[in-house]
């Protein structure tokens, strides 16, 4: 199973979001360190809107997210773009 996939199945469980993408940008960041290429599963972004985030603020989603995916992040991924909203709140995508 793919890091994307088990990402996205831990979120799944974790916050049984209405919206969720997990965005694999690690083609994007090629050449930012050396002999990075950008293969891999280096760089994610996870886009969330879940009911689990009513009424909790930006700085405590975030460490819902990252706490959940806290192996992941120790295990060698090695950056994480969070975009987490509750339903009702406005999103940029």
């Amino acid at each position: 199973m793919s890091l994307q996939s088990r990402i996205e199945e831990k979120l799944r469980k974790a916050f049984q979001p209405e919206r969720l993408m997990v965005i694999n940008e690690s083609h994007l960041h090629a050449g930012h360190q050396a002999g990075f290429d950008g293969a891999g599963e280096t760089h994610m972004r996870v886009r969330i809107v879940s009911g689990a985030f009513a009424g909790v603020s930006r700085v405590a989603r975030h460490r819902m997210i990252n706490d959940l995916l806290k192996p992941e992040l120790d295990a060698g991924l090695h950056a994480l773009a969070v975009e987490p909203a509750a339903p009702g709140e406005p999103t940029r995508w």
